[in-house]
C-alpha cells in the first residue's frame, strides 16, 4: 500500500509539471485513420461568442467502455469523458474529464466473405459542471491511447491527474485495430475485420450544433 501510494504521488508530480504539446508538424499527423495522439494539453474555442462551443469545434474524448462492430447494437448508448480542458480565453469553458454522451446509429459485423466491419457513432449530450446539455456531434478521427502512464506529463489541471491516476490503478491501456472514418461518424474497419475500439482509445468528435455553457 505504501509503494502503491508512492507511485502514484509521483504520477501527480509529473502531471503537475505542466502540458506538453504534440510532436510534430501538424500536416504530418493521421487524417481520418487510426494513429497515436497523446492529449496536448488545454485546447482553445474556435468561435468569439462568450460560453459557447461553436459548430465545428473539435473535442477528443476518452472511451469509458469498449465498443465493437462484433457485438454493439443500434441505439447503444455509451459514455465517454473530455480528455483535456476546453478554454476561452483564461476560463475553463469544458474541464477535462466532462461526460459525453454517445449512441451507437448503425453498425454492421464484418462478414465471412468480402464484408468490413462498420460502426456509426454519434453524441448527443455533454455534461458539464454537473449541468446536461443536448449537443449532437460525430466522430472524425480514432486514435490509439498512448497509454496512461504516457499521457500523464500532458495533463496539467486536478481533476486530470486524478483521472490519471485512477486509471493507473485501474489499468487501462488501448490498442486500436486500423480503421477509417468516413462522413457522417462511420468507423470502417480495415481488411474485413471488424471494428474494435477499446476502454480508453480517444475518439475526435465534431460539434454539429452550438452549445451555450450557463
Amino acid at each position: 500500500m505504501h509503494g502503491m501510494r508512492k507511485f502514484a504521488a509521483l504520477v501527480v508530480l509529473i502531471a503537475a509539471s505542466g502540458c506538453a504539446t504534440l510532436a510534430g508538424d501538424p500536416a504530418e499527423r493521421p487524417v481520418g485513420t487510426t494513429g497515436t495522439v497523446e492529449p496536448a494539453g488545454p485546447e482553445q474555442v474556435i468561435g468569439d461568442r462568450t460560453g459557447v462551443i461553436p459548430v465545428g469545434q473539435q473535442l477528443d474524448v476518452r472511451l469509458q467502455a469498449p465498443l465493437s462492430s462484433a457485438s454493439a447494437q443500434t441505439e447503444q448508448r455509451f459514455q465517454a469523458t473530455t480528455a483535456v480542458d476546453l478554454m476561452q480565453g483564461d476560463r475553463v469553458l469544458v474541464p477535462a474529464g466532462s461526460t459525453v454522451r454517445g449512441i451507437v446509429s448503425s453498425v454492421e459485423p464484418a462478414g465471412r466473405v468480402d464484408r468490413t466491419g462498420r460502426l456509426t457513432l454519434a453524441f448527443d449530450q455533454i455534461t458539464i459542471k454537473g449541468r446536461e446539455y443536448p449537443m449532437r456531434a460525430l466522430a472524425t478521427q480514432v486514435f490509439e491511447s498512448g497509454g496512461i502512464r504516457d499521457e500523464a506529463a500532458t495533463v496539467g489541471t486536478a481533476g486530470g491527474v486524478g483521472a490519471i491516476v485512477g486509471g493507473i490503478m485501474g489499468g487501462l491501456r488501448g490498442a486500436l485495430l486500423g480503421a477509417i472514418v468516413g462522413s457522417g461518424g462511420v468507423i470502417a474497419a480495415t481488411e474485413g475485420k471488424d471494428v474494435e475500439l477499446p476502454a480508453g482509445a480517444i475518439v475526435r468528435i465534431r460539434m454539429d450544433t452550438p452549445v451555450e455553457v450557463r
